[in-house]
């Protein structure tokens, strides 16, 4: 999310700034390219994009003066509540001038959606295969 006003910047100045997904576009690598406008993605036939929700693995060890627990589990749940914020920002991002909405996008992304260069032409999420 944070790469999208770099990338709008520099096509503001008249730059021409492309992506081009090849083989797997997969978890970060389709975040980067949902910064970039869907008239500027292209990816090679055969690529597939993988879509899915952020993941976290966390332990928390509560241990000390019951005041500062609540610190802790607060820092925690702020963390979470951040974290999806930015994955819907993601999704947003991604699907932004596509025939795919945000709702089907947050649908979709718990089980892993794969989605094959044709595929992503056809919903829009790219310009086309090449």
């Amino acid at each position: 999310a944070q790469v999208r006003p770099l990338i709008e910047q520099v096509l503001a100045e008249g730059r021409e700034l492309l992506f081009l997904g090849k083989v797997a576009v997969y978890s970060a690598g389709a975040t980067f390219m949902a910064a970039f406008p869907v008239d500027k993605r292209f990816l090679t036939h055969g690529t597939r994009i993988m879509v899915h929700e952020r993941i976290m693995n966390s332990t928390i060890t509560l241990s000390g003066p019951l005041k500062s627990l609540t610190a802790t589990l607060r820092a925690k749940l702020h963390e979470i509540e951040h974290s999806v914020r930015i994955e819907e920002e993601g999704f947003r991002d991604l699907v932004r001038g596509s025939n795919i909405t945000f709702e089907e996008m947050c649908q979709r992304a718990p089980a892993n959606w794969y989605i094959d260069a044709r595929e992503a032409r056809e919903l829009g999420l790219i310009l086309d295969v090449i």
